[in-house]
């Protein structure tokens, strides 16, 4: 079976302080957008071993698309996958092949959705009836991002980011255009930048499930993105970016995540001539359907 996570974005993402476990509140719009990997999974015998990138007694895993850094073993599919196979054990050995399409590093939760849509497909396949709950239960165990992507419609988040609620935004009076320099950010450096006095930042003036329920012509100066103000200070090519999607007539743009996607919400009937550099990432999407 071949599933299609697809990338979210942030409209607004406010936080608020640090947790005693390490991690942090905060409030969020979590918008996915149509901008998707590719995840396939097939049962198969060990005597079909493949050449992979890894391989154990029940995964065998290979990567296409954009290059994965970093170590296998810590790749949010494969943790998913063993999450699962340690408390259903008839699982059966399985080929899992991931093609990436949306960078990494850049606030677009591509990582969390491939996690997230591994979960759903292996309980869908093999039939093992978790409930939605449950699969979010699972879910919030591998990241702060992952319990979005089970519901994968537009949604309010707070806590760390797993307490969720389905908000009704109709955005089919716009598109969106998505713009990454190529700079990944890290989200712990992100996060250290942030100044917070006795464990919080300042409180926001209102909650951005409020600002997220007034027209996007009115989201500029009040829907805002704490980490936008580091990440453009050490990346000034990010905030130029920011700039010129304005300037070529945004009602509204952003930083979402804690980087390195800007995204230009336009009108409808605006199609704008960009001109960035050749090896900028930039994608025309249209508003979600659900």
């Amino acid at each position: 079976m071949i599933v299609f996570p697809n990338c979210k974005i942030n409209l607004g993402l406010s936080i608020i302080e640090k947790r005693d476990d390490g991690y942090h509140n905060l409030e969020t719009f979590f918008y996915p957008l149509a901008i998707n990997d590719i995840v396939e999974i097939i049962p198969a015998p060990k005597s079909e071993y493949a050449r992979s990138d890894y391989t154990d007694d029940l995964i065998n895993f290979t990567t296409s698309g954009l290059k994965v850094d970093g170590n296998t073993l810590d790749n949010l599919c494969l943790k998913a996958c063993n999450l699962l196979q340690k408390n259903f054990p008839r699982l059966p050995f399985i080929k899992l092949h991931l093609h990436k399409v949306i960078p990494m590093g850049a606030g677009l939760g591509g990582g969390s959705a491939d996690a997230a849509f591994v979960l759903s497909l292996l309980n869908d396949q093999f039939r093992l009836g978790l409930s939605l709950i449950e699969l979010i239960g699972y879910a919030v165990t591998l990241g702060s991002d992952c319990p979005f992507f089970i519901i994968n419609e537009p949604c309010f988040a707070s806590g760390r980011g797993e307490i969720l609620e389905r908000v009704a935004l109709d955005m089919s009076s716009y598109y969106f255009v998505l713009v990454n320099a190529g700079i990944r950010i890290d989200t712990g450096w992100a996060f250290s930048q942030l100044k917070f006095d006795n464990n919080r930042l300042e409180e926001p003036a209102e909650s951005i499930k409020e600002i997220i329920q007034r027209p996007v012509t009115g989201w500029k100066d009040s829907l805002i993105n704490h980490f936008e103000k580091p990440v453009f200070k050490k990346y000034p090519e990010i905030a130029s970016i920011k700039n010129k999607l304005y300037a070529h007539g945004a009602v509204y743009t952003a930083m979402t995540g804690s980087g390195s996607t800007v995204y230009g919400i336009f009108e409808k009937e605006l199609e704008p001539v960009f001109d960035f550099p050749n090896n900028y990432w930039v994608k025309k999407v249209k508003a979600w359907l659900s």
